[in-house]
């Protein structure tokens, strides 16, 4: 349900977003640098963005699987569960958040998902909404800067102010994400929800989990 303004809830932790745990507490204190709530987001934002690989391969759909502090733990996370460590950070540095969702069109993928997906269309991207300034901020903390390099995408930056959502086209102009469908925002993961939904709709993913994404990324992008 959309809210305009900031719930209580918004700053509690969840089983999901667990904002009170102690790596989730270390990470938010680490990380939440600057001279007021709108910096800190960003730095909150740019430390998961580039500090956990993007890797939509290994996709976990437990609750453990999604939590924030199991991020921590990995290293890496795909969409959903990076928002979810984002939203944990910032309540944990006292920044109103919730969970954002959108189905997209997809242009950028490798041969492997296209194959096993049958589809390029992503139900259920997940992004982050945070409150600054009096107004909720989109931040999308997806994709890992080296993704972007080797992928020519732009790096999806956040400051705070302007909302931060995929790109419509990539450095060379080719199509590369399109928004199809708003799903609204959440308090907390709709885990059972988004769970039906990919069971339903991508029966082979499971299929994806024992190989590399990142080695198919260099394969694929290899000039």
């Amino acid at each position: 349900m959309q809210h305009d303004s900031p719930l209580p809830e918004h700053l509690q932790p969840t089983a999901a977003i667990d904002s009170d745990h102690p790596a989730v507490m270390a990470f938010a204190r680490e990380h939440a640098q600057g001279h007021d709530e709108r910096e800190r987001a960003v730095a909150l934002n740019l430390a998961v963005r580039d500090g956990f690989r993007y890797d939509p391969y290994r996709i976990d759909l437990s609750l453990p699987g999604m939590r924030a502090s199991g991020v921590l733990e990995k290293g890496y996370g795909w969409c959903v569960p990076k928002a979810v460590l984002l939203a944990a950070a910032a309540r944990a540095a006292g920044i109103p958040a919730r969970l954002g969702f959108a189905d997209v069109r997809n242009h950028l993928s490798t041969e492997r998902m296209r194959r096993t997906m049958q589809t390029d269309t992503f139900y259920w991207h997940g992004y982050t909404e945070l409150w600054l300034d009096g107004a909720w901020r989109k931040a999308t903390p997806a994709f890992n800067i080296e993704l972007c390099e080797r992928f020519g995408l732009l790096p999806l930056e956040f400051d705070g102010v302007h909302d931060s959502l995929y790109h419509a086209f990539d450095k060379s102009g080719h199509r590369h994400m399109e928004y199809l469908n708003q799903r609204g925002s959440f308090s907390d993961l709709p885990l059972a929800e988004l769970r039906a939904d990919f069971e339903r709709l991508y029966p082979n993913w499971t299929q994806m989990q024992s190989a590399d994404f990142e080695h198919e990324v260099r394969q694929e992008t290899r000039k």
